[in-house]
């Protein structure tokens, strides 16, 4: 284990405490941000403190995050997401998680997620394979859509600000369009599910599922996705078959299935 990846352990166990002191809080705060996504008082809370242990510790490295934004222009940057899945979080549901990524000169070399109320932890490095809180993981060997698990994060962004466009290239993702691209894939899977947000990626990089798929998400959603699914064996692109975690969009696949579930999507 790099000293980097150390370091991000750390930046998720201050995660970790602050997120659990404030779950399941009957005063909790929630407020809806410009583009109608929720954020809580621990979103922010867990951002401040990761931001001030990266300036004291990695003072020469840039942050990117959810809620603050960009800061610093190093070729060192940190992508974080203080909380992802804040509507579950904010319900007292148990599927959130942080996601934290460390991006060198436009590639990511490391990423971990930490669910704290779930007791779960995933991480990789770049070359050194993916691994859970009790040991290595792998996807599976399914080869066949008819025979494989899918989960589908039905998706909607309804209102999305020309800054994040073109900064982080969201795209706007309706539910009618989403059923109609999406119930093919649906249809075709022995089993699909809805198991959303970071949750079903690393279900696929444990083997659990066969293909995870996200209309609408951001970088800090896709950055430790994308490295701890290539890791485990798998693949990762947006929705039109491109290797990268600013495409708006979100596909993760055993990669025996990919072509497939690409196709299946309407990608030529």
């Amino acid at each position: 284990m790099s000293s980097d990846l150390e370091f991000a352990a750390v930046l998720a166990d201050i995660a970790d405490e602050l997120s659990l002191a404030r779950f399941g809080a009957s005063d909790l705060q929630v407020e809806t941000k410009p583009d109608l996504s929720p954020v809580t008082e621990a979103d922010r809370a867990i951002e401040k403190a990761l931001r001030e242990r990266i300036a004291a510790e990695r003072p020469g490295d840039s942050v990117l995050g959810e809620e603050e934004g960009l800061s610093g222009t190093s070729g060192r940057r940190w992508i974080l997401d203080p909380i992802d899945g804040t509507r579950n979080y904010s319900r007292a549901i148990p599927i959130f998680a942080t996601q934290i990524a460390l991006e060198i000169e436009g590639e990511v070399e490391l990423g971990l997620i930490s669910a704290p109320a779930l007791g779960r932890r995933w991480w990789a490095e770049r070359g050194t394979g993916a691994y859970r809180s009790d040991g290595p993981i792998h996807v599976s060997g399914v080869t066949r859509l008819e025979d494989a698990t899918a989960s589908i994060g039905w998706g909607r962004r309804s209102k999305v600000s020309e800054i994040e466009r073109l900064e982080y290239a969201v795209v706007s993702f309706e539910l009618s369009e989403g059923i109609e691209r999406l119930a093919p894939l649906a249809a075709r899977a022995w089993h699909t599910r809805s198991f959303g947000d970071f949750w079903q990626h690393m279900l696929v990089a444990e083997g659990s599922v066969d293909a995870a798929i996200d209309p609408a998400v951001k970088i800090w959603d896709c950055a430790p996705l994308k490295i701890i699914v290539e890791e485990a064996g798998g693949k990762f692109t947006d929705m039109s078959g491109r290797a990268v975690i600013d495409g708006g969009s979100g596909v993760s696949t055993n990669g025996l299935l990919h072509a497939e579930v690409l196709s299946t999507l309407g990608v030529e």
